[in-house]
């Protein structure tokens, strides 16, 4: 049976978070707890970075297991797990991005990325932990090297956007980079085989059904062959490329544009995430939460999305990330404005 067909769901909030002191900004699951207690990293604009642990690995409740106040003198806007879930990278409107290292309960900064000229807007980890992307309000995306002893070299500075970047974010398997901007754009990054140096090998702008206005956030599905972005024109897009071409290193692999989902929130789209059975979350400044899955039937045009439940006053203000648990399926996270974070569970209605 497919989710459309699955009778009354509803989004059910599990459990409220609170202790931020002002709006929370970013979430992060922890991809590497397994069968262990989910953990969850939140930060926000109290300049703090919270860890929150599951009591158990069947529970729901989760407490808070640190509080990370040191770290950066600003903002913590974004925050990102490695893929061996050891360390979490934050980047603050302090222009610095922190390398934290768990270590018993505590977490220690092992290192201080610094370099942008401003506010660093986001944090993201190839899939191997050997690299990772940094963004800033300076139009730049920095693609550092992870070296031994905790170090690391920026290998590339890619200048190509015209505004501020709001969010980068690796390919799920293949090294290759996405950015997106207040320049309305997406810009794809490989690395250039002969140079070592990186460079844009695609631009999803208006002129290629792209986004009119600010592109917020954007997400990929779990096998990366599609890619689904959101945007201050209202609109979220979904994309597509040939996987197989892109996973032999195909440069010439481009996206195109699939379809469009408009109508559905009414005021900026500022987060959107796709989670492993297919169902796309989205989260705004309506303080809605939307859940799309691809429709069954398929039109010669390709593949359609429906809304599959939309949760009105999810938060009483903006909501800022939407993230699906990478462990335990159908719960989803989100964070606000409100300085709340939500834990949910898509459930039945029985």
């Amino acid at each position: 049976m497919t989710l459309l067909e699955e009778e009354g769901l509803q989004l059910r909030e599990v459990q409220r978070l609170e202790g931020h002191t002002d709006r929370v900004w970013g979430l992060a699951w922890n991809p590497a707890t397994g069968t262990a207690a989910a953990m969850l990293a939140s930060c926000g604009g109290d300049k703090t970075v919270r860890i929150w642990q599951q009591r158990t690995a069947s529970s729901t409740s989760f407490d808070c297991k640190a509080v990370l106040e040191e770290t950066h003198t600003r903002t913590v806007r974004s925050c990102a797990w490695s893929p061996s879930g050891k360390k979490l990278a934050t980047a603050s409107f302090d222009a610095t991005t922190a390398i934290l290292e768990q270590n018993g309960d505590d977490f220690d900064c092992v290192s201080t990325l610094e370099g942008h000229e401003n506010e660093v807007k986001s944090v993201s980890w190839n899939a191997s932990g050997s690299l990772l992307a940094t963004c800033s309000r300076d139009k730049c995306v920095w693609i550092w090297e992870v070296l031994p002893g905790d170090e690391f070299d920026c290998v590339s500075v890619l200048q190509g956007h015209t505004q501020d970047v709001k969010m980068v974010q690796w390919h799920p398997t293949v090294d290759v980079l996405f950015s997106c901007s207040y320049d309305n754009t997406i810009k794809i990054w490989a690395e250039d085989g002969d140079s070592d140096d990186w460079r844009c090998v695609q631009t999803l702008g208006e002129s290629n059904s792209g986004h009119s206005s600010t592109v917020w956030a954007l997400a990929f599905n779990n096998t990366g062959d599609k890619m689904v972005t959101c945007s201050d024109d209202l609109t979220i897009k979904v994309w597509g490329v040939d996987i197989s071409r892109l996973q032999s290193g195909d440069d010439n692999a481009s996206w195109r544009h699939l379809c469009t989902l408009s109508g559905y929130h009414e005021r900026t789209i500022f987060s959107v995430h796709w989670s492993r059975e297919g169902i796309i979350a989205t989260g705004a400044a309506d303080d809605a939460i939307c859940l799309f899955v691809e429709s069954e039937d398929h039109s010669v045009d390709g593949p359609s999305y429906k809304l599959l439940y939309k949760k009105e006053k999810a938060h009483d203000m903006d909501i800022n990330s939407v993230r699906w648990s990478p462990v335990e399926n159908r719960v989803l996270a989100s964070a606000s404005d409100d300085g709340t974070i939500k834990i949910w569970k898509l459930d039945s209605i029985h």
